[in-house]
């Protein structure tokens, strides 16, 4: 198995990363096409590659200096258990503008062994956590 990571936005299938992420993940189901786009280029991205064909992806939302928030990271259908997140995860690590952060965030309900063995932890002060949240967001109004 040859798998490239690139985080060269020219590369990413954006129509697979859109079908995925809007229909078969859990997170982010019914997101539109332009949303992606958008989170795409305000994001570092990286993709897994197979034979020139996307494999994986992995978002992060980062100031490049002091935070970073790991997102929709998956790995394509019939790929899956290959270790391609945990390539995209080590690559992402290894990036170099994610280092130096302060603070590394992620959430997961899926996946928390892998991000375990790359040292994410439960919050270290939950109590001072807060957020907005909307899960419905991405689904029309009936």
């Amino acid at each position: 198995m040859t798998i490239t990571i690139s985080d060269d936005k020219t590369l990413l299938d954006i129509a697979s990363i859109h079908l995925f992420l809007s229909e078969e993940s859990t997170w982010a189901v019914g997101i539109s096409r332009v949303t992606v786009e958008k989170a795409i280029r305000n994001s570092l991205c990286l993709g897994a590659y197979e034979n020139d064909k996307q494999v994986g992806f992995a978002r992060v939302v980062t100031d490049s200096a002091t935070y970073g928030y790991l997102s929709d990271v998956f790995t394509i259908g019939t790929h899956r258990g290959r270790g391609i997140s945990r390539m995209l995860v080590e690559a992402i690590l290894a990036h170099p503008d994610l280092q130096g952060l302060r603070r590394f965030t992620l959430v997961s309900t899926t996946a928390n062994g892998l991000y375990e063995k790359f040292g994410w932890t439960g919050l270290h002060k939950p109590d001072s956590y807060m957020e907005r949240y909307f899960p419905t967001i991405y689904h029309p109004t009936v």
